[in-house]
């Protein structure tokens, strides 16, 4: 059994964002880039089931990126995973994540070995889509589940369950390998890689392809554009209530009726 981890970078989330001159990226001048939180829940879900499985026979981690986009795979080698791919392209679109999923199903299929499960994280942070996961079992013709809590593989490897949270309730689905899940916070909680971990993850193998090693790829993208970033509107200045508590009290209420108009 082989097991791959789909990893993306983006911007860390205390990171402060600002739009780029041109309207269509932000400024990465300033930004420290991560690897996706998310992603981090399917990279230690798909180390776990090596550690606690004697059919899997390795993990994998891919990315879909610029050159900096090895960094991610870097975290997802120093947790456990044995190997990486990394599709490199400067110049392909960050925003078309039905692209990158193009490109994932290009590069997956490319391994002759085959995999028997793919995980992901549900979303990334920074744009929020969760289109990767689903579009890359729709390109790769696999059934998925999404939003995963929690999974439970069967003994022969054959079926997996997984559970998901909705509206008052938990969600149980079967499905036969292969598949893809996308993973949702609290599936597990990913390991800080160590520094020894670290060093470690510099000589586990990566292997780096270009659009070349992928005949038949559009490298216009698959058909998401961009069309404009925008910061959020600024908030108004904060107005402080002062006076007794019964005074401040009755002057909020007034302020969120009158004013606000939100009771």
């Amino acid at each position: 059994m082989r097991i791959l981890a789909l990893v993306m970078q983006v911007p860390d989330s205390r990171a402060t964002i600002r739009v780029a001159p041109d309207g269509l990226s932000i400024d990465s001048s300033s930004v420290t880039l991560v690897c996706n939180p998310f992603d981090e829940y399917a990279i230690e879900q798909a180390v776990r089931l090596k550690e606690s499985r004697n059919d899997v026979q390795d993990v994998t981690a891919l990315t879909v990126g610029g050159s900096t986009a090895a960094q991610a795979l870097r975290t997802a080698l120093a947790m456990g995973a044995d190997r990486a791919i990394h599709v490199c392209d400067e110049e392909s679109p960050a925003h078309d994540e039905l692209f990158q999923a193009e490109v994932a199903a290009a590069a997956i299929r490319r391994d002759t070995k085959g995999f028997d499960l793919i995980l992901c994280g549900k979303q990334t942070i920074d744009r929020d889509a969760g289109e990767l996961g689903p579009a890359l079992a729709e390109f790769l013709g696999w059934p998925h589940v999404g939003a995963v809590a929690r999974l439970e593989l069967a003994d022969d490897a054959s079926t997996l369950r997984a559970h998901r949270r909705v509206e008052g309730a938990e969600e149980i689905i079967e499905s036969p390998l292969p598949v893809l899940i996308t993973c949702e916070k609290g599936l597990v909680e990913p390991r800080y890689p160590t520094l020894p971990n670290l060093i470690k993850a510099k000589s586990k193998p990566m292997e780096t392809l270009t659009g070349a090693d992928l005949p038949g790829l559009d490298t216009r993208g698959a058909g998401t554009t961009l069309v404009r970033l925008s910061p959020p509107p600024p908030q108004p200045p904060c107005r402080m209530v002062e006076g007794a508590p019964q005074q401040m009290a009755r002057e909020l209420v007034r302020l969120l009726r009158l004013e606000a108009k939100v009771v």
